[in-house]
């Protein structure tokens, strides 16, 4: 039997399920535990929980194989209250994807002329195996995995999100990095006939996208490429067909569409800190004592919410994934944003 070890990190099932069937699961639960097997009890033998008005879409056949063996890694916490799962709606409808536009809409809207397939991506620089590798060849030695994580945008928003994908780490130990190499950088396509946004006159953005993580950063278990979510192929205006999360930094810097992956050894030049780097560092860790030059960071509109009803919350370090803070042992993070 699978032993299965809680994680600070882990976000409810209950959450993406319709609310009778978490109840039933949840009375199910509380019977184990009365018996003393809860503990043990593996969440990868139940099976791909529903999504509400989730519906299943084209997909690659690599992608539906490897769905059919996924681990689907979600668990009840204490207070599943605190982390409602965003509805897909939202989740789809409301996003910064500036390839696409500036607006929230605009990745829904012109997204779908995007063609994901086929897709390849370079692993190169400070590494002992570069190549050019197919997206099913990147992906298909690992098991995907289903995360749900907690998404903080810098403009103090926020989601929660289940994304189905494999650690970052995977990628990088089979590219097999030279000592030398301190930090990886994330390149996303260029492609400007089907990304309107990359040929608009007024964009600040030198494309490509580029974005940045420290080795030890990237390798840490948390770190995600998504292929999926919400049970399904991720949808173009998520980052289609492979994205970056790093749930406990805004979300600018969880690349999407990525091309390339690349090991250097000085840190790269994130894009939006070129274009602002009083407002953008390189890190980018959620800190709710650090404010945007604009704007305070102690709270965050939780997604959905109205004018009625803002559903703002407490912002909190890291996102609340603690387990990232020794990362950053005896570092300033007011000096290092």
């Amino acid at each position: 039997m699978l032993i299965y070890r809680r994680r600070p990190h882990d976000v409810s099932e209950a959450d993406v399920t319709p609310e009778s069937i978490y109840r039933s699961r949840r009375a199910f639960m509380g019977t184990l535990g009365g018996l003393g097997l809860a503990a043990s009890f593996a969440p990868s033998a139940w099976a791909k929980p529903p999504y509400e008005g989730v519906g299943e879409a084209d997909a690659p056949k690599w992608f539906a194989a490897k769905k059919a063996d996924a681990r689907w890694d979600a668990v009840v916490p204490a207070d599943p209250s605190k982390d409602k799962t965003t509805p897909f709606e939202d989740a789809t409808h409301y996003n910064n994807f500036f390839e696409f536009g500036t607006d929230k809409d605009d990745p829904a809207a012109r997204a779908g002329q995007l063609t994901t397939a086929p897709w390849s991506v370079t692993v190169d620089g400070l590494v002992n195996a570069p190549g050019a590798i197919a997206l099913e060849d990147l992906i298909g030695p690992s098991q995907l995995e289903e995360r749900i994580y907690r998404l903080r945008c810098v403009e103090a928003w926020s989601m929660v999100i289940p994304w189905l994908g494999i650690p970052l780490a995977d990628v990088i130990k089979r590219a097999d990095p030279k000592s030398e190499a301190r930090y990886v950088r994330f390149e996303t396509l260029v492609r400007p006939e089907e990304m309107p946004g990359q040929r608009s006159r007024f964009g600040l953005i030198d494309w490509p996208y580029v974005e940045g993580l420290r080795l030890d950063e990237a390798m840490h278990p948390l770190a995600f490429l998504a292929v999926g979510n919400y049970g399904r192929v991720l949808p173009n205006q998520n980052g289609a067909p492979l994205r970056l999360v790093v749930p406990w930094k805004y979300g600018f810097k969880s690349i999407k569409s990525i091309v390339r992956i690349s090991l250097v050894k000085d840190a790269p030049m994130n894009s939006w800190q070129q274009i602002a780097p009083n407002e953008y560092g390189f890190y980018a860790n959620v800190n709710p004592d650090v404010d945007h030059p604009r704007w305070s960071q102690s709270t965050e509109r939780r997604l959905p919410n109205s004018l009625f009803s803002p559903n703002r919350i407490d912002t909190r370090l890291f996102n609340g994934y603690d387990e990232v803070a020794n990362l950053y042992a005896g570092m300033d993070l007011r000096k290092h944003f």
